[in-house]
Parts: structure tokens; sequence; C-alpha cells
């Protein structure tokens, strides 16, 4: 088989409204070199499988009516179709498109059609004119919720001290990487994966683009807040010890402030002033170095806790089965 110039990766989670358009905008699109599609389905409870296989099988009709002479233009777009055995998380779902996918570029679209294919190819040609490794796609309107903009916004900071790049650079799930960096990042196995920061530890040849960023087209985010605080703390726990550092100075910020109250609990004793005088104040003082020391274990046991999972090879995915597309039997 040949190295098609591009791959579009889909990680698909209940996306059954919506990913028939996006395929079929993608197939539309005429790329020098060839492309494929790649869909990842991440565990999903509805019909998501059974539309993506309808898919798979229509491509593959496509690909065997069309002539060995047939123009660029007239090929029909390979599809392949990795089904997870349950849901592991989008950027899980990204790392296993990135092992099936063959294009020298592989580009990451949502599965709602928020991204349009003709903005990816955008990103594709400004990563093959840069020689860049990785472009992502700056929105110029985003089109979420406000609490979901919110925390792009808040993990965008948090990568800012957390990950090796350039203070304010937008990092976003819409990207072209080459297969190089590809290759590299999807050699990580850990069970909670974080793309962007592993991008950053093989490459900082990084650019970004302006993109438009459409209406979901159906359906509902599968972005909850639960999502976002685990991605949070991927983006922090897996790639730095700066919560940590963190933690260390805030244990001897209350250390202080535990002698300072010290000191002036010995002073209402001297004055005979009693605890009448300072007696909430002091379970106030109680409570707030206790919570915070509950805090910092919790910090502490995260770190523990996924050194744990990896050390005992919690799996990153599963992978139940692989469509593709002009394959005998359709499956493999």
């Amino acid at each position: 088989m040949t190295t098609p110039a591009l791959s579009f990766v889909i990680p698909l989670y209940r996306s059954a409204e919506t990913i028939g358009a996006v395929v079929r905008e993608i197939e539309s699109l005429v790329i020098e070199g060839g492309h494929e599609i790649i869909l990842v389905n991440d565990g999903s409870g509805d019909t998501t499988g059974d539309v993506c296989r309808a898919l798979v099988k229509a491509a593959t009709l496509r690909q065997g009516s069309v002539r060995p002479d047939s123009p660029p233009a007239g090929q029909a777009v390979p599809i392949t179709l990795v089904e997870h055995a349950r849901n592991f998380g989008e950027h899980n779902a990204v790392l296993t498109g990135w092992r099936h996918a063959r294009g020298a570029h592989i580009v990451n679209l949502d599965d709602d059609g928020q991204n349009p294919p003709a903005e990816a190819v955008r990103l594709w040609r400004q990563a093959k004119e840069t020689g860049l490794d990785v472009v992502f796609g700056h929105y110029e309107v985003k089109q979420h919720s406000a609490w979901r903009n919110f925390g792009s916004w808040f993990t965008n900071r948090m990568t800012d001290w957390a990950l090796d790049k350039p203070a304010g650079f937008y990092l976003s799930s819409f990207r072209c990487v080459t297969a190089f960096v590809a290759k590299q990042v999807a050699t990580h196995t850990g069970p909670h994966p974080y793309v962007d920061g592993l991008i950053l530890q093989v490459t900082q040849r990084i650019g970004s683009i302006d993109v438009r960023h459409e209406e979901r087209q159906a359906g509902a985010s599968g972005y909850t807040l639960r999502r976002l605080v685990r991605l949070w703390l991927s983006a922090w726990v897996n790639f730095s010890v700066l919560p940590l550092r963190v933690a260390t100075v805030l244990g001897l910020v209350m250390a202080a402030v535990g002698l300072a109250a010290l000191g002036v609990l010995g002073w209402l004793w001297f004055k005979d002033l009693g605890p009448a005088s300072g007696f909430g104040w002091l379970m106030g003082v109680l409570l707030v170095f206790c919570g915070t020391q509950l805090v910092l274990l919790g910090l502490i046991g995260e770190y523990i806790g996924r050194m744990f999972l990896t050390v005992n090879r919690r799996p990153q995915s599963v992978v139940r089965e692989v469509h593709r597309s002009g394959a005998e039997g359709g499956a493999s």
C-alpha cells in the first residue's frame, strides 16, 4: 500500500448523528498525494459503530469500482475503523489512531463537524511550507459554551507553567503533525496520556494559524467537568513536578503561619486572656491547616497512584477489532 500524503484521524464518542457528514466532506477533498481516514470508536454506547462500518463498506465498494487508470481526483478515499473495547478517553483514542495512520502528515479532527476539513488542509499546507513538526489551529471565534471556553483557557494557562512551551501559546486538539512526531509520541504506553505534553517532549518546532470553528452539527459535547479535571491533572501531574514544589512552598508557608499562631496563643496565655477571646479563631486556623494537609496528601497520592497504575501496566487502550475499506471480509 502506498503512503498517503495526509491522514485524517478522528476519535469518536457517540458520533452517530455527525460522523457521516464529516466523512463525506473529507472524501470530497482533493489532496496531492492522496489521503485516508482513520476512525477510532472509543466505546460509544450508541450506533456509532454501525454507522462507521457502513461508511467502511461504502468506501470498499467505491474502491472496487474505481478503474486503475482513473485520475487522482476520482480515487476512493480508504477508511480504517478501529474499535476500542471500552471508553478510554479522547487522548487515548488519538494515540490509537496515530498508530494506524500511514500518512506523511496526520491531522486530528473533532467528530462533531466543528473542525472544517478544509481548515485541516490549511494546517497541512502550513506544515509542509514551513517545515514545522506541528501546526495547531487557533480558533478565531470558539463556538463552545462559556464554561467550556473557560476550561480551555484555564488548561492553556496551566500548561504555560507545566510544559516546555512558549508562554501564551495556544494548544488545541485541532492539530497537524508529521509522521515522525506521531510515531515518537505513539510509543508512550502510560494509561493517562496528554497528547500535547507528549508532543512538546519530542519537538519544539511548533506553530499555529487562525482557523474557523463551526457550530456543532448535532448532539452535545462529551466533555464534562469531570473530563476537564482529568485533563488538567494529566497536563500537570504527568509532565511536571511543579505541583510538588508548590506543595512544598505551601507547606513551609503554613508552617510559618502555624508558628505565628503559636506565638499568639503564648501571648494570650501570658496575658491570662483565656480561650474565650481566641478559641473560635484558633479552631478556624486548625481547620485551614487540616484542609491544606489533606489537599497536599491527595496531590502526593495522585502521583503515587499514577505511578502504581503505570507500573502495573494498566492498558492505555484495548483494540477489539479493526475494519479497513478494501480488505477482504472487512475486518482484521
